[in-house]
C-alpha cells in the first residue's frame, strides 16, 4: 500500500527525528507520546533501524507545530467513537494506528470520526473492516498490508483488564499472562522475559548467548523479531517484572528476582513431587533446567524451545517431576474469584 498517511507520516517522522539507531528515548507529553506510539509500530513495520532510534526532541517539536492539533484531535475523536461504541482496548488501538497509517488526510472531512467508528463491526474480519473502509472513504488499503501492519500491535499487546488484581502479582493472573503468550504466539529467546525482541535487545542476546542465542539467529530473525519472546523461567519473571498501568517491564522488580529455572525451584518453600500435584492454576511445574506453568485441568504453557515458542502442552506428557508455589508470588483461592 504505503498509503498516502503512511508515506505522510512515515516519511515525515523518520527524515525529521530519526538521528542516531543507538537507543529509543521516549519524549514526554501526551503529544510526543502520540507521536512515539506512532512512530513505533511504523518502525517496526519497516524494518528502518537495526537498533533502537534516537529522538530529536527540537526538530520533534518542529514538526508537532504543523501537525500537532490534526493528529492529536483525530486520534482523541477516534478514541471516544471507538470507546461509545463499546469496543475493547486493542480494538481501540487498532483503529487509532489505522487512522494514522492510512486515513490521516480524512480527519479534517465532516463527520470523519462517526463514519469511521461505523466501518466496525463485531466478529469482524480484516477483509471485511477494511472492505468498509475503502468504501466509506474511497481509499485503496491492502488487507494483507492492514494485517501486516497490525500484527505487530496484536501480538505485543496485553489486556490487563480482566486480571483479578493487575496491582498485586498473583497465581491467577500468572495463568491469564501465560495463556495470553500462549494464544498470541510469543516466541522464545534463551534469556528474555516478554518484551518485544526488537534488535537491539537481539543483538545484545547474541553477545551473552552466543549458542543458545547466537547459534540460532537466523531462525529468530525471520520468526521472532518484534514479537514478545521469552524463555522458561523468564515467561514467569515477565510477569512479575511487567507493570500493567506503564505497560513496562521493571527488571527485578516486585520481589522477582533474576534467577534460572532451578534456582527458583530450590527458594520454593512449598513443593513436591509432580504426582502429589493440588489443582491450583499458578503452580509451576519443573524438572531439571526447565520450568512451566501450571493452567489447570491438566494444561501447563512453557516456553518450550527456539523452534516452539510458548505453547500449551499436557501436564502427562512433560516429563515434569516436581510441581512449585512460586515463592515470589500470592496464592489466591479460585472461589474467591468466582461468582
Amino acid at each position: 500500500m504505503a498509503a498516502p498517511a503512511v508515506a505522510a507520516v512515515a516519511k515525515k517522522v523518520i527524515a525529521y527525528v530519526v538521528t542516531d539507531k543507538k537507543a529509543m528515548k521516549v519524549v514526554g507529553g501526551i503529544i510526543l507520546g502520540v507521536i512515539v506510539i506512532i512512530c513505533m509500530p511504523i518502525a517496526a513495520l519497516l524494518g528502518i533501524f537495526s537498533g533502537g532510534i534516537e529522538i530529536d526532541t527540537n526538530r520533534l517539536q518542529e514538526m508537532l507545530q504543523e501537525n500537532q492539533t490534526v493528529l492529536v484531535e483525530g486520534w482523541s475523536e477516534v478514541e471516544s467513537g471507538m470507546t461509545n461504541a463499546g469496543y475493547d482496548a486493542t480494538r481501540i488501538q487498532e483503529a487509532q494506528l489505522l487512522f494514522v497509517f492510512s486515513l490521516y488526510e480524512h480527519v479534517e472531512e465532516n463527520g470523519f470520526a462517526d463514519k469511521f467508528v461505523g466501518c466496525f463491526a463485531a466478529e469482524q474480519t480484516d477483509a471485511e473492516l477494511i472492505a468498509n473502509v475503502n468504501s466509506a472513504f474511497g481509499t485503496d488499503i491492502a488487507v494483507e498490508d492492514f494485517t501486516k501492519a497490525m500484527s505487530a500491535t496484536r501480538n505485543a499487546y496485553i489486556n490487563t483488564a480482566n486480571y483479578v488484581d493487575p496491582t498485586t502479582k498473583n497465581n491467577l493472573d500468572l495463568v491469564k499472562w501465560a495463556e495470553n503468550a500462549a494464544d498470541k504466539g510469543w516466541g522464545y529467546v534463551w534469556g528474555t522475559y516478554g518484551s518485544v525482541l526488537d534488535n537491539s535487545l537481539l543483538d545484545s542476546k547474541i553477545t551473552q548467548y552466543p549458542e543458545e542465542v547466537g547459534g540460532k539467529e537466523q531462525f529468530i530473525r525471520e520468526n521472532w523479531l518484534w514479537k514478545r519472546t521469552a524463555d522458561c523461567v523468564g515467561l514467569i519473571k515477565g510477569y512479575s517484572w511487567y507493570d500493567a498501568e506503564t505497560q513496562k517491564t521493571l527488571l527485578v522488580s516486585n520481589g522477582m528476582p533474576d534467577i534460572g529455572a532451578d534456582t527458583m525451584y530450590e527458594n520454593a518453600t512449598e513443593k513436591g513431587t509432580i504426582d502429589t500435584i493440588p489443582e491450583i492454576p499458578g503452580l509451576a511445574v519443573w524438572k531439571e533446567g526447565h520450568i512451566g506453568v501450571y493452567i489447570g485441568d491438566g494444561k501447563v504453557v512453557e516456553a518450550y524451545g527456539t523452534t516452539s515458542g510458548v505453547i500449551r502442552s499436557e501436564l502427562a506428557n512433560g516429563g515434569w517431576t516436581h510441581w512449585l508455589k512460586i515463592p515470589y508470588i500470592s496464592y489466591i483461592e479460585q472461589e474467591e474469584n468466582e461468582e
